[in-house]
């Protein structure tokens, strides 16, 4: 067992509105049911619930909304509460909710400095309101943190980028749109597909990410349940085939405790609605558990 224990915060965001299934929203419900604070204890962590942070219902909003102010509202506030709990030397672990609270986790995990981006994903999330076939905003938080798309989201907490493009890795990619694929052609990011992993072998992967970020003195992982096989983690906002199996995904995760410098964390897209027994919610508890320190001997 990784012996480095932390003054963990449990952060709750149950937002749902940068994407069009219900479901996420119950998603920090469905990681505490899971007992993932007790998991974390076990290991000898200190662990505080404090609660979710205060999200619009998508029953109270207009309908035809584009989402974009609610989300950013709950956003600014995640963006305090993540530096604060940084400040005060303890270590945050957001659950979500969709993917556009990294606006906030990120932008607030950046506020004092720049960290190291591991982004464990099947979808690189870098695109703006002009490429997005969808324009949901669950598919735009990497852009907005690197400085493009909507104002009102790049200006969450504070005005322009919050990250360099030589400070991200993203790992587990296999769902690209083709804006996307040419933005991270040209970019300095480190990207690691699936077919990455099915050559080199996930250690490999991992090992050269830690590697590229090795400028970085402290990382942030932004875990993206999706990026695990929907035959095992079927209940997500955005299922791919192809993606990790389990025990790949824990090596990632045990690899990235073992470099020892996890500062912060979040998880996303766990949908308990099209969920089979919360068995998504009880996988990721389980990684999140590897990524803070359990190991099997």
């Amino acid at each position: 067992m990784n012996q480095q224990l932390r003054d963990i915060r449990l952060i709750g965001v149950p937002m749902d509105l940068g994407q069009d299934l219900r479901g996420v929203d119950v998603g920090p419900s469905a990681l505490r049911y899971a007992g993932l604070a007790d998991r974390l204890r076990r290991l000898g962590h200190r662990v505080t619930d404090c609660g979710n942070i205060p999200t619009a219902l998508r029953a109270s909003l207009d309908a035809y909304d584009d989402y974009v102010e609610p989300i950013r509202d709950t956003c600014n506030l995640l963006y305090k509460e993540v530096r604060r709990t940084l400040a005060r030397g303890q270590f945050p672990l957001v659950m979500g909710g969709d993917h556009s609270i990294a606006i906030g986790s990120i932008g607030g995990a950046t506020h004092d400095g720049p960290k190291g981006i591991i982004w464990i994903d099947a979808h690189a999330d870098y695109n703006t309101p002009a490429s997005s076939p969808s324009g949901n905003i669950h598919g735009m938080p990497m852009a907005v943190l690197c400085g493009s798309g909507s104002e009102r989201l790049t200006s969450v907490g504070r005005s322009g980028p919050k990250l360099r493009s030589e400070d991200i890795a993203m790992i587990a990619l296999r769902d690209l749109d083709v804006a996307e694929r040419r933005i991270l052609q040209e970019s300095r990011m480190g990207i690691y597909t699936m077919r990455d992993i099915d050559e080199r072998g996930i250690a490999a992967v991992v090992k050269s990410a830690l590697n590229q970020l090795e400028h970085c003195e402290s990382l942030h992982v932004s875990f993206d349940v999706d990026s695990v096989d929907p035959y095992f983690a079927p209940g997500v906002g955005t299922p791919v085939e192809g993606g990790l199996r389990p025990r790949e995904a824990h090596l990632l995760m045990e690899l990235i405790a073992e470099d020892g410098r996890l500062a912060s964390a979040e998880v996303v897209e766990i949908n308990p609605i099209i969920d089979e027994r919360n068995r998504t919610a009880e996988l990721a508890a389980n990684l999140l558990a590897s990524l803070l320190g359990k190991t099997i001997l």
